[in-house]
């Protein structure tokens, strides 16, 4: 028997999942600087900007797998072809009025949750291609993080949205960098700091992905 040697394996993929309106955000920064250290190290990419795509959040009615004449849409059929085999989904979004914008949810719900019943949900019992993947997500807001915590924000945006997507669909973690006081007038020092713990966090997954798994040690939340 012949072992296989490090440099016959794929690259590991990593599909980035960027919702913001604006091409000249801050969130397409933080996309950018992701994809250039994960591809700098050899990893690929697959790029999905929601609001550039024109994305259909909305879900259909026979979307649903809890209906007689069920079935997944083209479209979506298309869009998990095409993020199906990556080992790391990437969130980059901004916070709006507590929440990440309709659009990410609707993707979540038609792409993420397509043919997922909520038995499913509750048993875990499925292996759908997100099963033992992993979850980062990168936020931001115009508030600081203390305000956040004040109105139980942050812990909310955890359990009601990262860890129960983790549980939900069978993720094997969930981490979570946000940046915070994002704004139009931000100093240009604050943004090349978040940007650096982007590319920081990207290298350190990049190295657990490799080492098979360890814990990433970067800092859950930077501010």
């Amino acid at each position: 028997m012949t072992l296989e040697s490090p440099s016959s394996k794929p690259a590991p993929r990593h599909a980035v999942i960027l919702c913001h309106p604006d091409p000249k955000s801050f969130n397409h920064a933080i996309a950018k600087a992701y994809c250039d250290a994960v591809r700098a190290l050899g990893h690929e990419v697959v790029v999905r900007d929601l609001y550039a795509m024109g994305f259909d959040p909305v879900l259909k009615a026979d979307e649903r797998p809890t209906v007689k004449d069920f079935e997944i849409s083209k479209d979506i059929q298309k869009e998990i072809g095409l993020i199906a085999g990556c080992e790391v989904f990437v969130l980059v979004y901004p916070i709006w009025f507590g929440t990440p914008p309709a659009m990410l949810k609707g993707y979540i719900e038609r792409v993420f949750g397509a043919g997922i019943n909520p038995w499913d949900v509750e048993t875990r019992a499925h292996k759908y291609f997100l099963a033992d993947k992993r979850l980062l997500s990168f936020s931001t807001s115009a508030m600081s993080e203390p305000w956040l915590n004040e109105q139980g924000q942050w812990l909310s945006l955890r359990y009601l949205f990262d860890h129960y997507l983790a549980n939900a669909f069978g993720m094997k973690r969930d981490e979570h960098v946000h940046f915070g006081n994002v704004t139009a007038g931000m100093p240009q020092l604050w943004a090349g700091r978040h940007l650096y713990a982007v590319e920081q966090q990207a290298k350190a997954i990049c190295a657990s992905l490799l080492a098979g798994g360890i814990e990433m040690a970067v800092p859950a939340v930077a501010s």
